[in-house]
């Protein structure tokens, strides 16, 4: 597994947020983008946490994302949005599109934006738990790199296209789903990979299209685009029904793509050294449009129990609900978390160039 670091989680948010200072960035960006990364590894979903901070200060200083990009609005009725991202940052253009989409949802009872040319926005659950916040129903999807192959295929055609979907409950903790329609995001395989660690056969293709169980090799492959990569939900062909996790990341990138008139399949970091053109799909329903807040909260809490109370396998602890680990990882981890000690040097690395530190301690 490697060596851990535990650092402060306050102290974590405070350097990734100076790091983005000293890029350029405005104090509320820096800290809408350092809280997406770091609410990650506080949910326990380090694929997509401060191991990525590397990536977003190289694609800063090459102005493949832009700082200062102007956002506009290409189309706005009551109920929806078009936005252009500008090739902005991706989780400063979320989440201010998610702002307006819970804004409209107060009066209007629900706002759907559609966003192109931004760039990765981070976890697609941090712009539902902004809905849910509000006691809003939020809906959050995107598209991304080509790294998933299609059903029967061998090159990489797709993005792993997460679908996030918040709704609140009462007592009960909210019911939130955030999942990759992939088997796995490549983040994972990234974790792997810098684990050294075999993946399961059932993750991702090689060159051939054949299953792997070697990381680096499906990194290499996917970055210089010789053929294969990751596999949809259900694995490889129809009958462990791999065809239904592709029917959903091509659905992800219609909603995302198409509706926005922005970018598709492999013209997402289609140009290298270009701004990615990722697009998103982001939502806010009010309850009130159905049987109201209190209405659906009670009936929530009744449907989480009923799912928690029956009967469990064999030799298992637990039923858990979507939203429910990652709840109780952001609880664990509020004061401190864990870091692989690479991802630590890591940004000690990056910090020296701004004259940052970030302390810790091994084990």
């Amino acid at each position: 597994m490697g060596d851990l670091v535990k650092v402060k989680t306050k102290e974590l948010e405070e350097f990734t947020k100076n790091v983005f200072l000293r890029l350029g960035m405005n104090e509320e960006d820096a800290w809408v983008s350092a809280d997406v990364l770091v609410r990650a590894d506080r949910r326990g979903i380090e694929s997509h946490g401060v191991a990525r901070l590397q990536r977003y200060v190289d694609d800063i200083k090459r102005g493949v994302i832009k700082i200062d990009a102007e956002i506009k609005t290409i189309v706005e009725t009551p109920v929806s949005l078009v936005i252009d991202g500008g090739g902005g940052v991706g989780q400063v253009i979320g989440s201010k599109t998610m702002k307006r989409c819970i804004e409209k949802a107060k009066t209007n009872f629900i706002c759907l934006a559609a966003i192109r040319n931004s760039n990765h926005y981070g976890i697609a659950g941090y712009y539902t738990l902004m809905a849910l916040k509000e006691n809003m129903i939020g809906l959050s999807f995107t598209n991304s790199a080509p790294l998933v192959v299609p059903t029967f295929g061998k090159d990489a055609v797709l993005g792993t296209n997460p679908i996030s979907v918040g709704v609140p409950a009462g007592e009960e903790r909210p019911f939130l789903l955030d999942m990759a329609t992939s088997t796995v995001p490549r983040g994972k395989v990234e974790v792997y990979a810098r684990k050294g660690d075999s993946m399961p056969k059932t993750w991702a293709t090689d060159e051939k299209g054949m299953a792997t169980t070697e990381a680096q090799r499906v990194l290499d492959n996917l970055a210089a685009r010789k053929g294969g990569g990751l596999l949809p939900v259900g694995g490889e062909g129809m009958l462990n029904a791999g065809h239904k996790g592709y029917g959903l990341a091509a659905l992800v990138d219609i909603l995302c793509g198409v509706f926005s008139n922005g970018a598709v399949g492999p013209d997402v970091y289609g140009k290298k050294g270009q701004p990615s053109e990722v697009a998103h799909f982001l939502g806010a329903v009010n309850p009130a449009a159905f049987v109201g807040l209190g209405a659906i909260q009670e009936k929530m809490d009744y449907f989480i129990r009923m799912m928690k109370h029956s009967q469990k396998a064999e030799d298992q602890c637990c039923i858990y609900v979507a939203g429910e680990v990652e709840y109780l990882a952001e609880e664990a981890n509020a004061e401190s978390l864990g870091l692989l000690k690479k991802v630590f040097d890591n940004l000690n690395t990056i910090g020296k160039e701004f004259n940052l530190t970030l302390k810790g301690e091994l084990g």
